[in-house]
């Protein structure tokens, strides 16, 4: 009774977070969700996310830091909250699909005088070029590799777009298979 009982609460919280995800979406696409822009610093939040998810990086042995040369503060305009979600998304992805003993690198560019762009890297499994173009949908899973039961519902890196999008700005992925995968957005600067 114990383990069905176990398995139950599994199963119900992963379609909470699914409800959770679909409901986020759905607003972001609406334009219901009001976005609360303000200036901050990203190398600081990126700290913030990495502080929030070394305990889960510590048990597969992943170091976070950030790009030498990309330490020098730099200030985007931007919902806090919402980047603060597209972070630990692509961070705890990296977690995810990261070789243990890997490593997670953030780094950050001054594009232009209007734009600061952000990437998150990793030196794990990465994704076979043909399905790059696709990752961002709905629920489009690559391999068996990245189909792993790690409780996520195939929505995280719709959501991230969505977010990103409705900043205004873009968001693009490189990988290759056996070294990694970096994942870049843009947002405006602060």
């Amino acid at each position: 009774n114990t383990l069905f009982l176990k398995n139950a609460t599994k199963n119900i919280d992963r379609l909470c977070h699914l409800i959770d995800d679909l409901d986020e979406i759905s607003r972001l696409e609406s334009g219901e969700i009001n976005m609360v822009k303000e200036a901050f610093v990203i190398q600081d939040l990126t700290k913030d996310v990495f502080d929030t998810l070394s305990l889960k990086a510590n048990s597969r042995q992943i170091k976070f830091s950030i790009k030498k040369g990309c330490e020098s503060p730099l200030s985007v305009y931007a919902d806090k909250e919402k980047i603060r979600q597209v972070l630990i998304n692509l961070i705890d992805n990296s977690i995810k699909y990261g070789k243990p003993g890997g490593n997670t690198i953030a780094s950050f560019y001054n594009m232009d005088d209007k734009r600061i762009l952000t990437e998150i890297s990793d030196d794990g499994l990465g994704i076979s070029e043909e399905h790059v173009p696709r990752i961002f949908e709905r629920f489009y899973r690559t391999d068996k590799a990245r189909n792993r039961d790690d409780g996520g519902t195939g929505l995280g890196l719709a959501i991230v777009k969505h977010i990103v999008e409705a900043h205004g700005q873009t968001i693009n992925a490189r990988s290759k298979p056996d070294i990694g995968s970096t994942f870049g957005f843009t947002l405006e600067k602060g």
